[in-house]
């Protein structure tokens, strides 16, 4: 496992790669509604990121036909966006990259559209919440298993399951690097995090099972149970002291 360390010149390149990742999410966040076609947020998507220089790091990736990976209800991640229009009471996962001066970043957010139930709020807040409760430990000398075990604790303390086929990744010049993030507890503590580290860390959390399957599409992966999945993320650098988040 060969784990890139970040010089602080790499790093602010990757800032502003974030900040255009959180300038995305809050279009779309102004844009989601009952009646809104996934194709037209994954267009309004990528008008921007290119407007602002960068380029889309899903399109093209492995074969992704999509810009940005939008994953509704029982649709964990990997989604790809289409004439499928939201409706109300709808739970959406969206999963933003970007490209920009030789690096990426990657963040993803679940929101709700009209009115959801106060089930599907918990499980969007249990999510998010479980990425804080783990970059807690994301500080130089701890170990990786230190994070991925706080979430798992978290997520299960509240009644839900994380997902363990899809897990998170080192990022930079490439949108994966190592190493490999479990959201659960490992038998091996994983590398030490020391400082210059990038991580994108993603909780994907089930209302149900944490088995999952995949659609005949070969990307869009959904529960095993048919109930709904939420999902977090931020690409996030080790310091000696608090993480940085870059796409916040």
């Amino acid at each position: 496992m060969a784990i890139n360390i970040r010089s602080e010149e790499q790093i602010e390149l990757m800032r502003k790669a974030g900040k255009v990742v959180s300038e995305a999410f809050q279009l779309l966040e102004s844009e989601i509604r009952p009646g809104i076609g996934t194709n037209m947020l994954n267009e309004a998507a990528e008008r921007f990121i290119k407007s602002s220089g960068a380029i889309p790091s899903f399109f093209g990736y492995r074969g992704f036909p999509s810009s940005i990976c939008i994953s509704v209800n029982e649709q964990v991640i990997h989604g790809i966006p289409g004439l499928r229009k939201l409706r109300n009471g709808d739970i959406v996962s969206i999963d933003i990259g970007v490209y920009l001066n030789g690096f990426h970043a990657d963040a993803a957010r679940t929101f709700a559209v009209g009115d959801i139930s106060d089930e599907d709020k918990r499980l969007i807040e249990v999510t998010k919440q479980s990425f804080f409760e783990g970059i807690k430990f994301a500080k130089a000398n701890n170990h990786l298993s230190d994070v991925s075990s706080s979430i798992q604790q978290y997520v299960e303390s509240n009644g839900f399951s994380v997902v363990r086929d899809y897990v998170g990744h080192g990022i930079g010049r490439n949108l994966h690097e190592d190493p490999a993030i479990p959201n659960y507890e490992t038998k091996s503590r994983g590398p030490k995090l020391m400082r210059g580290m990038v991580l994108a860390i993603e909780p994907m959390v089930n209302a149900g099972t944490y088995e999952i399957s995949v659609l005949d599409d070969k990307w869009t992966v959904i529960t095993g149970d048919g109930k709904k999945s939420a999902h977090y993320e931020n690409t996030v650098v080790i310091t000696d002291d608090e993480p940085e988040l870059l796409t916040l």
